[in-house]
């Protein structure tokens, strides 16, 4: 499967049958982000996180019920 990274514009080929490329043809929302790209989103966001400045919010948060 053909893929093109959304920042680069780099294509890119992956197996037909991995899951990224089953999460890629299932749910159009997605997007793919080459090697390079990742990593330097990455190293820029843990730079960021470093300067005390920056807060990082997970989606996997925890919602306390009141009874």
């Amino acid at each position: 499967m053909r893929v093109k990274c959304f920042i680069c514009e780099k294509i890119e080929s992956i197996e037909d049958f991995s899951p990224l490329a089953k999460k890629l043809r299932n749910r159009p929302i997605h997007t793919f982000l080459c090697n390079d790209c990742n990593s330097r989103i990455e190293d820029k966001t843990k730079k960021r996180l470093a300067t005390g400045k920056f807060q990082f919010y997970k989606s996997s948060r925890q919602i306390e019920k009141e009874f």
